[in-house]
């Protein structure tokens, strides 16, 4: 027995239990795609002052936004400029010892300083601390895709923001949500440094309807895949980018971001492969904290 395997599968059957009869587009799956509604999406970067808490005004087709940032770590203008967005389903300003966050667990340790500015990102619908309050928007396709979207758009405006003042390289990294939302932001803007995804690809429908995810995935979903397909996969917009600036890095035994399945989106990048499943994978944060790093030293 795989215990890699065995704790993904279980750590998904606790999570439908905890979701009780919500499931992910269980109400709608209509809705544009990725790219129109990254097309359709405003949002007004707040004025950068140092450290600190920043709400961003963000509207798009899903109507009003909440996404938000935080600003964790600032060595100034000239320092390198690492952005990371957290997994599905955390609390990313929660820095509580037990609490869901992998920036805390990744890359804000006491015993181990990175010399860079830190922004820890916050996906819209995950203000509130408790694990599964923004469930009840993820149960629309079209809602979920804007979720995306404007986090997408903050990492550009960010990614801006520093290009434009003269700064430092800027690295682009997340988890599961963070590592799509990385992906999506190489495959349609391309405007920072280095991409360092980690447990994700460019078939982010798989995800919901191949994958052992597809337990949280309603029944209208799952009984039309290829509507999910056609709106949350991007392969092909992702393959059009030369740049040799991705350093993936995916599990071997995961079976929620499957790596036979999403490994081909990479083309000749080399990927960093463990040899773990997704729960185990996640946990690995001096394996997470040291692929990262490494693109602050290489160019």
């Amino acid at each position: 027995m795989n215990i890699h395997i065995t704790l993904d599968n279980l750590t998904v059957g606790l999570s439908v239990l905890a979701l009780g009869s919500s499931r992910f587009f269980d109400r709608s799956i209509e809705s544009p795609t990725l790219e129109e509604h990254l097309e359709a999406t405003l949002l007004r970067l707040p004025e950068i002052t140092g450290e600190g808490y920043y709400e961003v005004e963000a509207q798009g087709l899903a109507g009003k936004l909440d996404p938000a940032f935080h600003i964790v770590q600032w060595k100034g203008r000239e320092c390198p400029t690492i952005i990371y967005h957290h997994g599905g389903l955390e609390s990313p300003f929660d820095y509580a010892r037990f609490s869901k966050n992998t920036f805390k667990n990744v890359l804000f340790s006491r015993r181990h300083l990175v010399e860079a500015n830190l922004f820890n990102l916050r996906a819209a619908f995950h203000k509130d601390v408790r694990r599964f309050a923004g469930m009840r928007r993820m149960r629309s396709l079209s809602d979920f895709a804007a979720v995306l979207s404007v986090s997408v758009k903050l990492v550009e405006a960010i990614t801006s923001s520093a290009r434009a003042s003269g700064g430092g390289r800027v690295i682009v990294t997340g988890i599961s949500l963070g590592g799509w939302v990385t992906n999506l932001h190489r495959a349609y803007f391309n405007s920072a440094n280095a991409y360092v995804p980690i447990m994700a690809g460019a078939a982010l429908g798989e995800v919901f309807v191949t994958s052992a995810y597809r337990r949280m995935t309603g029944r209208l979903a799952r009984e039309n895949p290829h509507v999910i397909r056609d709106v949350l996969n991007f392969e092909a917009d992702y393959l059009r980018v030369e740049d040799e600036n991705v350093f993936p890095l995916l599990a071997l035994y995961d079976q929620i971001v499957q790596y036979p399945v999403q490994k081909t989106c990479y083309g000749s990048a080399p990927i960093r492969i463990l040899s773990m499943g997704h729960a185990t994978g996640a946990r690995a944060h001096g394996e997470l904290r040291r692929h990262i790093l490494e693109r602050l030293q290489t160019p």
